[in-house]
């Protein structure tokens, strides 16, 4: 039985999964695709893009109505609905007219703010192309993974992101990295001849979509593309739903506690009511109106309008952001882990001498030599962009040999740190190995006195070293591990990265906002030192990987929490280090561009890569540097801070303004014969309110609330709502004996005072809760919020006098009235001044608050698609 008659794929595909292709021999499996070893011609491969569509596991194509369709799915929302619907149903035309414009206005910025987003998020991944190295028409060409096609023979090398299902056709020790689709922890072996097992995490014979080369290289055909491959299941079956980040579940706990307390205070409000015999439906308007005039109706316009003005500003500083929100969670960050090549140092690796295995450097010809054929000279990994920065040095300081022919090689891994290759030249097969000199001296016999001292010397220096040994070795076509074994030294290779010059600025500027800064790196732990203390970060000692293999789960979190450089460190101990910081509670961001960085940004709160950085880099990130320079990674953190800030500002507002007038509200409705404002009266102050807040993401921060992170804090918030509420209701009872008392007011004009006064109070109070200064004279808002503050109040004040005022129940009150309610407001303010300054002093007490972890990144990565074009159409 063939394989196409034993899969079950659907007939739009020749017939073939990664099982079914892992069980079966090569020559069968190129058959049924109708392909061979040498790849598909051009034509060939555009017809099959035709029928079978792009490699594309979810499209970023933005679509208007889903858009739409997320805005309305909205408790906030839902409540307005509702209540427009009941008060139409009772014949209140004035007061649903108000809540539908409340409603279309909410719906309207958000949809527009978000709609923009998303454009934005699709235009970053079209600058986000990856490629593939492919044989096309029998020549290696650099092919859009999203043009991949079934039948297409695909070259892997180490770090590469598997593009598609591949059957392998050939393998060189290739190990794939396997967690993100088969749970698997441990790199896979790979082998050509097929397989009996029935299970995908004993497939060896194949290579799945969204796994990781790990070491070796190798050569497949594809199997299966987009969501036919196994990783395309897993994510069509998590659907398009996105884990919530911390800002995200602030947001909802925010908007749940407001509700509940509307709930709650509605249902008192309707007994309350109808105990006092007022007709059934004013009673329920009112209470509706009153749920409305709680609930913070335009806060998910005022946050999506902060986010996207912030992910506008963010990239004229050259920051991308892949979702709006990481912008949030970007300037939450404590711990800045990064590596050392681009960041601190220049990242230009120069290569500056060689020297012989005594340290000489007029005797270093022999390893320059030799060290230069162990370079790699796989098309693959020069066409997928995965060559080391060192062999690229080497590559432009000396010319490979004429003569060598390379018999066999053992590619670098992490855990080794070495490469070899097995050399027939002028007759002599030879062994060669270069890599970390701590590895390659190990294995090395009869070392020079001198060797370990001018490694040591060098290192502390600065210098990156490279060692090089080799051994007349027996002709073969493999190499084992084992084979690396009774080398002699033939010298060293000294590269150079300079220390950037910016980057003791940089340090500077993250410190000052409250970062701690630790350097994890691969590199030898004298020369990350080095680095460190010539960019003003100095370290006592350097923690090793082997350092590291050694500390249990707590011994691990202490050295880490105190320990500022990491080095000599693998892929799995990068993320191992992630993961103690945030189980201590600390919001971790990872900067890496590397392969070996993938992990980590991973396991990171937030993953930072650079857009010169390595597909599986950026796939893994979740904000793109366009520059590797902590200083615009400090302007990032900053940004983000900042839109944190204005989004609380508006937060604040809430729950000390509309909590005390509407406590008040249904206070009054209890004691006096009318009601206090009618529920157009209401509406209509909250719609004016909201309007005015509109503006906020446009405001000033202070440099202050820039210099640490900001989270969350449910409690404080609602401290906050049971401090200021009160006291703005204590001004809203004083306003009532005044209206009553002084001015002897009838039901009219009562509710125009406090209409009037209600509205100053709730919207100038921004002025002294935007800043921990004193907001008279030290501290000034932007003059887009300051203005619409003033229009709102000016509105309040002046609509009374217009010819329609009478719609809503309004008349003109007498100047002497408006004289009293500004001198009330100014007291109010000056009130809520001090509260503030009592409050913050409790607040500076220092507490932990705990953060919440983020889902595993499988269903993070599978369930969103946002990591990459790879995986995505354009």
């Amino acid at each position: 039985m063939s394989v196409a008659q034993q899969s079950s794929a659907g007939a739009d595909q020749r017939a073939l999964t990664a099982l079914d292709a892992a069980r079966a021999p090569v020559d069968e499996v190129l058959r049924e695709l109708d392909s061979r070893e040498g790849g598909l011609t051009g034509a060939e491969a555009a017809a099959r893009l035709i029928r079978y569509g792009p490699n594309a596991v979810r499209t970023h194509r933005v679509a208007w109505w889903q858009v739409l369709g997320r805005q309305l799915r909205s408790a906030l929302l839902a409540l307005l609905a509702g209540t427009a619907a009941v008060a139409a149903l009772l014949g209140s035309t004035t007061e649903a007219a108000i809540i539908a414009l409340i409603l279309l206005a909410s719906i309207g910025l958000g949809f527009a703010n978000e709609y923009r987003a998303a454009r934005a998020a699709e235009a970053l991944h079209e600058r986000m192309r990856h490629t593939s190295p492919v044989l096309r028409d029998g020549a290696l060409a650099q092919v859009d993974v999203t043009a991949l096609v079934p039948g297409d023979v695909v070259r892997l090398s180490m770090g590469q992101v598997v593009p598609a299902d591949l059957r392998l056709l050939a393998v060189d020790n290739l190990e794939c990295d396997e967690s993100l689709v088969t749970g698997e922890s441990m790199p896979v072996t790979k082998q050509v001849a097929a397989v009996r097992e029935s299970q995908l995490v004993a497939v060896r014979s194949c290579a799945l979509m969204g796994t990781v080369v790990h070491a070796g290289s190798g050569t497949g055909v594809v199997v299966a593309t987009a969501a036919r491959t196994e990783f395309g299941r897993i994510a069509l079956d998590l659907g398009d739903a996105q884990p919530e980040t911390a800002f995200q579940l602030g947001l909802r706990h925010f908007s749940g506690l407001l509700l509940r307390v509307a709930g709650v205070l509605t249902v008192m409000i309707l007994i309350a009511n109808l105990a006092l015999h007022r007709p059934l439906i004013e009673a329920v308007l009112f209470s509706l109106a009153i749920a409305v005039g709680m609930t913070p109706q335009l806060l998910p316009a005022v946050v999506s309008t902060s986010l996207a003005m912030g992910a506008r500003q963010l990239e004229q500083l050259r920051v991308l952001v892949k979702r709006l929100v990481c912008i949030e969670d970007l300037g939450d960050i404590e711990v800045l882990l990064t590596d050392k090549t681009g960041t601190l140092t220049d990242g230009r690796i120069s290569f500056v001498a060689a020297l012989g295995a005594d340290g000489d450097e007029h005797s270093g010809e022999v390893a320059l030599r030799r060290g230069r054929l162990c370079v790699t000279t796989d098309e693959g990994a020069a066409a997928a962009g995965t060559v080391d920065a060192l062999d690229a040095a080497l590559c432009a300081a000396a010319a490979p040999a004429p003569d060598a022919v390379r018999l066999a090689d053992l590619p670098f891994d992490h855990e080794r740190r070495m490469t070899s290759v097995l050399i027939e030249q002028a007759g002599e097969v030879r062994l060669v190995t270069k890599g970390a000199p701590e590895t390659v001296l190990t294995r090395c016999v009869e070392l020079p006195p001198d060797a370990r001292t001018t490694v040591e010397q060098r290192f502390r220096a600065g210098d990156r070293l490279v060692a090089v040994a080799s051994r007349p070795a027996e002709r073969t076509t493999a190499l084992r591990e084992d084979d690396e074994r009774d080398l002699r030294l033939d010298g060293f290779l000294v590269f150079l990265d300079q220390p950037k010059a910016t980057a003791s600025t940089a340090l500077h500027r993250l410190a000052d906002l409250g970062l701690t800064v630790k350097v994890v790196t691969g590199d030898n732990p004298l020369v990350a030192q080095s680095v460190c203390e010539q960019v003003g970060l100095p370290s006592p000692v350097a923690v090793t990987g082997a350092d590291l293999d050694a500390l249990d789960d707590a011994a691990l979190a202490s050295t880490v929490r105190e320990a500022n450089v990491f080095a000599r460190v693998t892929p799995e101990q990068k993320a191992r280090i992630v993961r103690s910081l945030r189980e201590q509670g600390q919001a971790v961001g990872f900067l890496g561009d590397g392969v070996n960085d993938a992990l980590a940004l991973h396991a990171a709160d937030v993953g930072i890569s650079v857009d010169s950085g390595t597909d599986v880099a950026q796939d893994a990130a979740d904000i793109i540097l366009l520059e590797k320079d902590l200083d615009v990674l400090a302007d990032g953190i900053a940004g983000g801070r900042r839109i944190f800030a204005n989004t609380m500002k508006y937060v604040l507002m809430g729950t000390s303004s509309n909590f005390g007038n509407m406590f008040s509200a249904a206070a009054a409705s209890a004691v006096l014969p009318f009601l206090p404002m009618l529920p157009a009266q209401i509406l209509l102050n909250n719609l004016l309110y909201d309007t005015g807040q509109l503006s906020i993401p446009t405001d000033r921060v202070d440099a202050e609330q820039l210099l640490r992170p900001a989270h969350w804090d449910m409690t404080q918030i609602r401290r906050f709502m049971l401090l200021f509420g009160p006291l703005s209701s204590l001004f809203d009872f004083a306003t009532f004996a005044v209206l009553l008392g002084l001015f002897q007011a009838a039901p009219p004009l009562f509710r125009t005072g406090w209409f009037i006064e209600s509205m100053a109070t709730q919207v100038l109070v921004v002025f002294v809760i935007r800043t921990r200064r004193n907001p008279f004279w030290r501290s000034t808002p932007s003059r887009s919020l300051a203005g619409a503050c003033v229009a709102v109040v000016a509105a309040a004040v002046l609509l009374p006098y217009l010819p329609f005022s009478d719609l809503v129940g309004l008349v003109a009150p007498p100047p002497t009235l408006l004289a009293v309610m500004a001198a009330m407001v100014v007291g109010y303010l000056l009130l809520v001044d001090a509260a503030k300054r009592l409050l913050e002093a409790e607040v500076e007490r220092p507490t932990v608050v705990p953060r919440r972890g983020r889902p595993h990144r499988i269903h993070r990565r599978a369930g969103r698609f946002s990591h990459g074009a790879r995986l995505t159409a354009h």
